[in-house]
C-alpha cells in the first residue's frame, strides 16, 4: 500500500518535470512560419514588419527594438524576456499585456508553446 502523501509528490514531481520539458527546435520553426512570421523575423538585422523583428530579444526588456513603434503598455511592462514570460505572453498576447498592438489570439497548446520557444531561442540569439 502506497501512502497518499507519496502518491502526492510523485504526481507533482511527474507534473513538474513534463512542465519543465523543453520543446522541439524544429516543430517550433514551423509554428513560427505558419504563425508568426507573417508579422515578424528573427535574423540579425532583420526588418520589422507589423511586429519588430525578435533577433536578441531574449534577456531584454518588452518594448525595447530600436526602430520598432511599441504600444506604450507594452514599452510600460517592464517584462525581461525569457522561457517562463514568452511562454505564458505567448498563450494570450492581449491578457498578457493589457494595450499591446499585437493582435493574436495566442497558442493554446502548450507544446507548441515550447516548440516555438525552443526556435526563438536558437534563431534569436
Amino acid at each position: 500500500e502506497v501512502p497518499i502523501i507519496l502518491y502526492v509528490s510523485t504526481l507533482q514531481l511527474q507534473f513538474t518535470m513534463a512542465k519543465k520539458k523543453g520543446g522541439s527546435e524544429k516543430k517550433g520553426a514551423k509554428v513560427f512560419k505558419t504563425k508568426c512570421s507573417q508579422c515578424h523575423t528573427v535574423e540579425e538585422g532583420g526588418a520589422h514588419k507589423q511586429g519588430p523583428n525578435l533577433y536578441g530579444f531574449f534577456g531584454r526588456q518588452s518594448g525595447m527594438a530600436d526602430g520598432y513603434s511599441y504600444s506604450t503598455a507594452n514599452k510600460k511592462s517592464g517584462i525581461m524576456w525569457g522561457e517562463e514570460t514568452l511562454f505564458d505572453y505567448l498563450e494570450n498576447p492581449k491578457k498578457y499585456i493589457k494595450g499591446t498592438k499585437m493582435v493574436f489570439a495566442g497558442i493554446k497548446k502548450e507544446k507548441e508553446r515550447k516548440d516555438l520557444i525552443a526556435y526563438l531561442k536558437a534563431s534569436c540569439s
